[in-house]
């Protein structure tokens, strides 16, 4: 992951995906934004609000084109995650928990105190789930392999019913790569 330098020449796109629209956000250094809702107008509002230099782009834009694709795979096919480049804006604290985040591997979830510990500060549960919540990379950052410590599901930015899809997803994958 790259830290996140310029605002300037950020374009999106959207399209439809498995769990409903998705919305990829595509800066000099790489993906900026991954949103996930049901309604486009509503994605095109957020990108306008984190980045509100953006512009639309659409799929004459082969590198726009190309990022969707590979984002509206990774969300069909989360256990087939391509290296993709990810410009992340963040406190070095929120990196540090993003990184954690994608060293999970796919079909395994932590919960938030073991997410913090594994970063070295077990006592920083609160600022970990804070971290997840400002994660704008959805899927490629999977903030959703995090629950809580009695196994149910917590908020997710995307939606509690996205979170459930997609962890019953990568568990059903997970259990037949074991059988």
């Amino acid at each position: 992951m790259t830290p996140f330098r310029h605002r300037a020449d950020i374009r999106f796109i959207t399209g439809p995906s498995g769990l409903g629209m998705v919305l990829v956000a595509l800066g000099p250094e790489g993906l900026v934004g991954i949103m996930l809702d049901t309604d486009e107008r509503a994605l095109q509002r957020a990108v306008m609000a984190a980045f509100p230099a953006a512009r639309a782009g659409g799929a004459d834009d082969a590198a726009l084109a190309q990022g969707l694709a590979a984002v509206t795979a990774c969300i069909e096919t989360p256990w087939a995650m391509p290296d993709l480049p990810l410009a992340v804006q963040g406190t070095p604290f929120q990196l540090q928990v993003w990184q954690a985040l994608r060293a999970i591997p796919c079909g395994q979830t932590v919960t938030y105190g073991e997410l913090a510990a594994r970063i070295g500060r077990p006592g920083a549960v609160r600022a970990v789930a804070g971290a997840c919540a400002a994660n704008r990379l959805a899927v490629v950052v999977p903030c959703h392999r995090v629950i809580r410590t009695d196994g149910s599901l917590s908020g997710y930015r995307w939606g509690v019913a996205r979170k459930q899809a997609l962890l019953a997803r990568e568990r059903a994958w997970r259990a037949g790569k074991k059988g």
